[in-house]
């Protein structure tokens, strides 16, 4: 048991989802996770699924690194050099559900300042 949770724990939050898929898919074994790779790869399959695991993997060692805030500057940062009129970056944050109001304020602060 120690050996797995020390396998899970080193893989990190993907890991933790990972393993909550697996949890839920009400299946065992291998069709468990065939089922759990397949949900997170949506269309793409289990392909996509191991592709999404990588991404996770990155973005949660980038927010371990440099925190949540540093990394939304650095995107919106992107998007401004990318072209993006201020107006629209403001209107995406805003409309982002998935973010709190506090953060919202600082990225909408951020790209007024920038």
């Amino acid at each position: 048991m120690d050996k797995l949770v020390s396998d899970i724990a080193s893989l990190g939050v993907p890991g933790l989802i990972f393993l909550f898929l697996i949890a839920v898919s009400g299946y065992a074994g291998a069709a468990a996770i065939t089922t759990a790779l397949a949900t997170l790869g949506g269309p793409f399959g289990m392909i996509g699924g191991v592709g999404v695991l990588l991404l996770l993997t990155k973005i949660s060692k980038g927010i371990a690194e440099y925190g949540v805030d540093e990394l939304a500057k650095n995107v919106v940062r992107k998007m401004i050099e990318e072209g993006k009129t201020k107006a629209s970056i403001i209107k995406e944050i805003d409309e982002f559900p998935l973010i709190s109001s506090d953060l919202k304020k600082k990225l909408c602060q951020f790209v007024k300042e920038n």
